[in-house]
């Protein structure tokens, strides 16, 4: 039995997939921990196979190869260098479980399966994995080390029955994905509460990075049973901390160590949309991103977001003027392209408005000039940005942002059409907020230009798409900061149309965004991912069916 304990916290990235990958990570990181005389090295959750790996895990070629990488893993540690605890997939009497394996003395040493699988918002862990019974500790050097892992700690039961049968400190892995003000949540609702319940300190380790339309920010930490944070790991980044315990006689205690602070709103919103798309373009092996710019905010936050994920070299922005493009947007459009530092280039789309216009004449001839011919411009535009993307490579991102998505106020086939939006889950009043605070800041985790990248006439001009003479986004939407209240409660609070009118909002007003925000569904079904920000994005949280006939106004 020891009184002493180094335990390195190796809040990591991940691929999911690359087997081989994570484990030379992990055991790079092992290496760096062996050298500093640790003893026992934590990884997050499914570190090994990468979270969430969804139906990757229902093939048996993949549960083969990550028990063989796992026992190969094993093996290292007969060097008498650090112990490791790693999240992998496991196989017991034929069913199917998220665990963690201790791996000690060149073998694996112990296995312990989560209990509570979260079925909710962004996780169906219950379609895949059977839930393993209530754990025992493990012990390490003498010490009894409980292992819940991520749900198992937003529950009372696990904790309690390792706290009963002896454990003596709690070390949790996660893969929990951001969302808005969830760092606050683990640390107040949960880490806390479980340390008070069992009065045993508790070691919160979290991955970091971007796996399609999830980000993992990181942010680890320990918590002890006083509820102080002795330790706190920085968000948005790979970190390795190796934090020293104590045996005292009022049981295991972490020593103060780094408490790195987190990022603060909306810049945290803002280093989410960076993450994710680095790790999204990174691993799908593009050389870069092209995207339209309009002269808009949108667009112009879109190309700051993609200079600071991949850097401004790799990041084309392109204006495509029409007839109705004014002269304001073409200069706010060249300005925005030379503060951020990213190529720009300009191909007018008026030739092929005109060889349509022609095309369709007669089946158009004795009908009105409407949305049609706006939408016919929007679709152009996608064209042309799709032929740069197969003709030299980048992934075209769209710059849509969740209130247009919301009502339908996009083209399908059009502006909505791309490879990945970094604004899918931001509505419009948190464009303006990213926007205003990243000409005033840089991220730490940004590649950008160091100055503000966007001229302030693009954040405090009326929003337009320009596709019509004098066009405002108002002339058919509320204005945004009416529009987002109401969509803040019909989507992410699942509120009647009686209950936003009691809090003072127009009938009329909402009744009609709640039909638009029904029939755009299936738009919405062909979007390209986007990275999720709040509690309902479109897709992974909010699943509703195309056809619907409900309404509750």
């Amino acid at each position: 039995m020891v009184d002493t304990l180094s335990i390195t916290l190796a809040q990591l990235n991940q691929s999911v997939g690359d087997i081989p990958g994570n484990a030379r990570a992990m055991l790079a990181g092992r290496e760096r921990a062996r050298a500093a005389g640790v003893d026992l090295v934590v990884f997050p959750e499914m570190q090994l196979v990468g979270y969430p790996a969804e139906d990757l895990v229902l093939k048996p070629a993949f549960v083969a190869r990550a028990a063989a990488e796992l026992e190969a893993m094993a093996k290292v540690t007969a060097d008498g260098g650090p112990a490791m605890l790693v999240g992998s997939i496991f196989v017991q009497d034929g069913a199917l479980h998220n665990g963690i394996a201790l791996l000690d003395g060149g073998k694996i040493a112990a296995i312990r399966l989560k209990h509570e699988l979260p079925n909710y918002g962004t996780f169906d862990e219950v379609r895949l994995f059977q839930p393993g019974p209530l754990p025992e500790p493990v012990v390490f050097k003498g010490v009894m080390i409980g292992l819940p892992i991520c749900e198992d700690v937003w529950h009372p039961d696990v904790c309690r029955h390792l706290a009963d049968f002896g454990a003596e400190l709690l070390i949790c892995i996660n893969g929990s994905p951001y969302e808005i003000d969830k760092d606050t949540l683990r640390i107040e609702g949960v880490a806390r509460r479980r340390a008070a319940d069992t009065g045993l300190p508790l070691a919160y380790l979290n991955r970091v990075g971007g796996q399609d339309e999830l980000v993992f920010d990181g942010a680890s930490f320990v918590v002890g049973t006083d509820g102080s944070v002795p330790v706190q790991l920085k968000d948005w980044e790979e970190q390795e901390v190796t934090t020293r315990w104590r045996r005292t006689a009022k049981g295991w205690v972490c020593e103060p160590g780094e408490v790195a602070q987190l990022a603060e709103h909306p810049e945290d919103i803002y280093c989410a949309m960076v993450l994710a798309l680095r790790d999204y373009v990174d691993r799908n092996r593009f050389p870069g991103v092209v995207l339209g710019l309009s002269g808009g905010i949108d667009s112009a936050i879109c190309a700051a977001i993609a200079a600071d994920a991949l850097g401004p070299d790799r990041v084309w922005s392109v204006m495509l003027p029409s007839r109705f493009t004014s002269q304001l947007s073409l200069d706010l459009a060249t300005e925005c392209a030379t503060m951020i530092g990213c190529r720009y280039d300009t191909i007018p789309i008026n030739p092929a408005v005109e060889a349509f216009d022609a095309m369709l004449a007669g089946s158009f001839a004795d009908a009105e000039y409407d949305i049609t011919e706006e939408n016919v411009q929007s679709r152009i535009r996608c064209v042309t940005l799709m032929a740069l993307s197969n003709k030299f490579g980048p992934m075209l991102l769209t710059t849509g942002n969740k209130s247009e998505m919301s009502v339908g106020y996009a083209t399908i086939y059009g502006d909505m059409a791309g490879g990945y939006n970094p604004l899918k889950d931001a509505y419009k009043m948190t464009v303006f907020a990213i926007s205003e605070w990243r000409n005033q800041h840089k991220p730490r985790i940004g590649l950008g230009p160091d100055g503000p990248v966007m001229p302030q006439a693009i954040i405090t001009r009326p929003p337009s798409a320009e596709l019509r003479p004098d066009q405002k986004d108002e002339d058919s939407l509320p204005p945004y900061p009416v529009l987002d209240k109401i969509l803040l409660g019909l989507v992410e609070h699942e509120k009647s149309v009686d209950q936003l009118v009691s809090e003072g909002l127009d009938r009329d007003t909402v009744v009609r965004i709640e039909r638009l925000l029904y029939v755009a569904e299936y738009k919405r079904r062909q979007a390209p991912p986007g990275v999720k920000l709040g509690t309902r994005n479109f897709g992974r949280d909010r699943r509703y069916p195309i056809t619907n006939a409900f309404r509750s106004g």
